[in-house]
């Protein structure tokens, strides 16, 4: 028994536990206004069907699906659906996965040996630095700080790269910051990384979501030859329920992912590949409503935040969420905590990502959720 206890704790002790994730997983079903989701308002099966070219022969066409294991590395269809996302990237330099936390999974198995230095900025998904060190890389945290705009400070990261780095990480969209890195910016990350050969991977699940347009900035896949992009349907195209994402780079990454995709994926639903299909033919009408939503709703936060001397912020950019600074000597647990039991109101504490001091809002639920949450938490701070 002392052997086993032993090797549980070990187990339960390799990776640190992931902070935003256990926060969703113990108040997400408790909460009235939910203004921690980080998703745009999920589509409907119907109102996705309804996005075909002959909704009625989708319909029929999904019911006559034969449940059986499907295309392993993700339908032609689907794999070309999601190329034209990009500028340069192929068919065959996308991998279908579980979700971009899959896709991300996959990059860093397939990447990271111990003893590589892996960069990572923060904050960001916790994935991102917590995966790497769980293999036995040296992570080292490019901070991204609000004096700065959230913008990655080039010459400090300049410092972080050295012969050793295997690979840098980029979210951006940044969750949970909001932050937006444009073209020459990620340009910029691949000429210092090229020094060393180091390869970029980029997580940009909320990719297309800009508050200005065109909408969509670059990809990382497609402005460096060693760069990964990770992207899935959850955020920007509203089907979470999906729990379909991608990696899309060269052939190699891709290979060596596969290597590793046989032990825990094998394939993705044929059902999900069938839906994101149809929601990737009109990626512009799926955006289009995805942007009118995050557009408006953000509109609002702003005009609340004026009212709100108690809180401070740097308006995002992108994406569907904002960091909100609490007051000095807030504890940002105790301050979600007490607005979930007292209001209903659902915020994510900055401590889970490592910002404690201040909270993330999710801002791309139902605008009618945003308007009554918000209401309800200026109600909580002007009591405090």
């Amino acid at each position: 028994m002392r052997a086993r206890q032993t090797a549980l704790q070990y187990t339960a002790m390799r990776i640190a536990p992931f902070g935003v994730e256990m926060w969703m997983n113990e108040c997400e079903t408790r909460c009235s206004h939910n203004l921690a989701e980080t998703c745009v308002a999920s589509l409907t099966v119907g109102e996705l069907l309804s996005l075909a070219a002959q909704p009625a022969e989708a319909f029929d066409a999904m019911r006559q699906l034969p449940l059986t294991y499907g295309a392993i590395e993700g339908s032609e269809a689907l794999r070309g659906a999601i190329a034209r996302l990009y500028r340069a990237v192929t068919p065959a330099q996308v991998l279908v996965a579980h979700g971009a936390i899959g896709a991300n999974g996959l990059a860093y198995q397939a990447l990271v040996e111990p003893g590589d230095v892996v960069v990572s900025v923060q904050p960001t998904y916790q994935q991102h630095y917590s995966i790497p060190e769980s293999l036995g890389a040296e992570v080292r945290i490019l901070r991204l700080r609000p004096e700065q705009a959230f913008q990655p400070d080039l010459d400090a990261l300049a410092g972080l790269i050295d012969a050793r780095t295997r690979l840098v990480v980029l979210n951006n969209p940044n969750n949970p910051t909001g932050a937006l890195m444009p073209e020459p910016t990620l340009r910029a990350v691949a000429a210092l990384a090229d020094r060393v050969g180091a390869w970029v991977l980029c997580d940009e699940v909320y990719r297309g979501l800009d508050q200005h347009d065109p909408g969509t900035t670059a990809s990382m896949a497609d402005v460096y030859p060693k760069g990964i992009s990770t992207g899935s349907m959850s955020k920007a195209f509203s089907l979470a329920g999906l729990r379909l994402g991608w990696m899309a780079g060269p052939a190699e990454v891709l290979h060596a992912a596969m290597i590793h995709r046989d032990y825990n994926t094998i394939s993705v639903g044929v059902v999900d590949d069938y839906l994101a299909t149809i929601a990737l033919m009109q990626a512009d009408t799926v955006l289009a409503r995805s942007r009118a939503i995050t557009r408006r709703n953000l509109a609002l936060v702003r005009s609340w935040m004026a009212t709100q001397p108690q809180l401070s912020w740097v308006e995002p950019e992108s994406g569907t969420t904002a960091l909100l600074r609490l007051p000095e000597g807030e504890d940002s647990y105790a301050f979600c905590r007490q607005l979930l039991a007292e209001t209903g109101v659902l915020l994510t504490p900055g401590q889970a990502m490592a910002m404690e001091g201040w909270v993330r809002m999710g801002y791309a639920n139902h605008t009618d959720v945003l308007t009554a949450g918000l209401e309800r938490l200026g109600a909580f701070l002007h009591t405090r």
